[in-house]
């Protein structure tokens, strides 16, 4: 199965593990939790989605690559101690705790989760010494004479035998204690993950017209050659940071990711074109809608992989921009629920200075009595000023600190741990300029912050329409170079398959979306395209 598949599974079976009956008991004994067996190629992805799982679900993830590991250290040293068997005293040999063992409780201690999932990496390529504990680990879910706390799930992962000379087979007793996944390489479910996580546009170009370099392994006299999931993503985010710092990436550099000399210098090629079409193209000016006639008729005649090349770069503007978007709106919706929360608190300090009471006592103390003729002092009973900034930095406290409970914890995404940041830093600002205008009443705190929060609101509204205009725009250039040809089938049919540009459609209304979507009937269309694509590629 896929990665994205083989992810899913995890989360069921973690979910099935987990469940618990009327009386806090797991449905499935720990006995009857077989580990699973994630078996697949290198670099697919099998590490990484086990982050991806233990934040999904809410849980701890505790990883151990064990061929890093010593017989030592995974089931803890020897000690002799003394016990009494028949009323005679003998010496016997105990293990200290095991060093992972120890460490799932130390990070219960640390994120106050008591379930989670204990990830052993390279489980297949231990040690000779190490097998013996490794089986016993999978049948018996123990290290040396310590069990795995109950609430953890073990999950194992290795490499088939073709991919490391070191791998160890194991027999069919441990093999029938496992449930066994077995993970193949496969583009389309990456090219899904790559789009979330706003890899470079002209890597999933690249691999769109050559999925068959997308995952390739190669035995030959020299050694491995190899191209991977993981060296793609590793790549692209060099390559993003140097976009940024204006660096070039040649040959040698792409080589050093993507270790298969001919598909790296395949790539470097490439990726030469996409920079000189960027800047041939006049992307930014298109994007702006200044479109020079000359560069629709040189796109109209240009060759099949030019336009593909042109269309790609143009949807990764259009991803990116997108992608900005949907992150500001994420973090102006967090920011709506912390202000709905904060809202009663500042209405509640309505009045700040009214009397709450009158009370009459006599000058010598003694109690009250308005007929007996002695003399009364009135006092007057003025509320507390009502501290606006107090409950705005109490409510600021709380947010801060379950961003920080949840990071401790690992259950925060960067992009989720961004979003938190953004809010905190509003919430600040929101703070600094009650200060400034020395705002104590409750009423007029949450007026002045309502106003604040409309104005981000409108930024947003206004960052949404200059994005669709940049679209239109972007269908302005392709109708007047392809018309409703093949590139525009393309276009339409990555706009379906990008998720953020799929969420900011439903937020913004095009037009001519819609109609190539139905008139182009992008589905049938896409596929034969694609096979056209795999086919240059190949």
């Amino acid at each position: 199965m896929n990665i994205k598949r083989a992810k899913q599974e995890i989360k069921d079976t973690i979910e099935a593990y987990l469940l618990k009956d009327e009386y806090g008991e797991y449905v499935i004994p720990q006995i009857r939790q077989r580990p699973v067996l994630l078996l697949g190629a290198p670099g697919i992805g099998k590490t990484q989605i086990m982050e991806q799982i233990a934040k999904e679900c809410g849980i701890a993830l505790v990883a151990y690559t064990i061929t890093h590991h010593t017989r030592q250290s995974a089931i803890g040293l020897p000690f002799v101690s003394k016990q009494s068997f028949g009323g005679r005293e003998y010496t016997v040999t105990e293990y200290t705790m095991s060093e992972i063992v120890a460490s799932l409780y130390e990070k219960m201690e640390k994120t106050g989760l008591s379930e989670g999932i204990l990830f052993i990496d390279e489980i297949n390529c231990v040690s000779e010494t190490l097998a013996p504990a490794m089986l016993q680990f999978l049948q018996c879910k123990t290290f040396g004479s310590h069990a795995i706390p109950q609430g953890w799930i073990i999950v194992a992962a290795g490499n088939p035998p073709e991919y490391n000379k070191s791998v160890r087979e194991f027999d069919v007793v441990t093999m029938d204690r496992v449930k066994k996944i077995e993970v193949e390489p496969d583009f389309a479910v990456w090219k899904e993950y790559a789009q979330l996580q706003q890899l470079h546009p002209a890597v999933i170009s690249y691999l769109n017209t050559r999925t068959a370099h997308f995952y390739k392994m190669e035995t030959t006299v020299d050694g491995r050659k190899f191209a991977t999931p993981r060296g793609w993503e590793d790549l692209s985010q060099m390559l993003t940071v140097y976009d940024e710092l204006g660096k070039e990436m040649d040959r040698e550099v792409v080589v050093q990711y993507i270790q298969h000399e001919t598909i790296a210098k395949d790539f470097a090629n490439y990726l030469e074109l996409y920079r000189k079409y960027q800047m041939d193209y006049q992307l930014e000016e298109v994007l702006e809608g200044r479109i020079d006639p000359v560069l629709i008729k040189k796109a109209g005649h240009a060759p099949f992989d030019e336009r593909l090349s042109v269309v790609g770069l143009l949807l990764g503007r259009c991803r990116n921009r997108f992608a900005e978007l949907m992150r500001a709106g994420q973090a102006t919706e967090l920011l709506y629920e912390e202000l709905k929360k904060l809202k009663p608190q500042l209405l509640a300090g309505e009045g700040d200075s009214e009397l709450t009471g009158v009370n009459l006592q006599a000058d010598d103390g003694e109690p009250t009595g308005l007929a007996d003729g002695r003399m009364y002092t009135e006092t007057i009973d003025v509320a507390e000023p009502f501290d606006a900034d107090g409950v705005l930095s109490a409510a600021l406290a709380k947010f801060q600190a379950e961003t920080e409970r949840r990071k401790t914890a690992e259950l925060l995404t960067r992009q989720e741990e961004q979003t938190r940041r953004r809010v905190t830093e509003l919430l600040e600002q929101y703070q600094r300029k009650l200060r400034k205008e020395d705002v104590q009443d409750g009423e007029t705190a949450f007026s002045s912050i309502r106003e604040w929060f409309d104005g981000e609101q409108d930024t947003l509204e206004q960052e949404l329409a200059d994005a669709g205009a940049m679209l239109e725009h972007v269908f302005d250039f392709l109708e007047a170079a392809f018309s409703a040809g093949q590139e525009m089938v393309i276009f339409v049919t990555e706009l379906n398959r990008d998720p953020y540009s799929v969420r900011f459609l439903q937020e913004y209304e095009c037009e001519r979306y819609y109609r190539y979507n139905r008139e182009l009937l992008f589905e049938e269309s896409g596929r034969a395209i694609e096979a056209r694509l795999q086919a240059l590629g190949k």
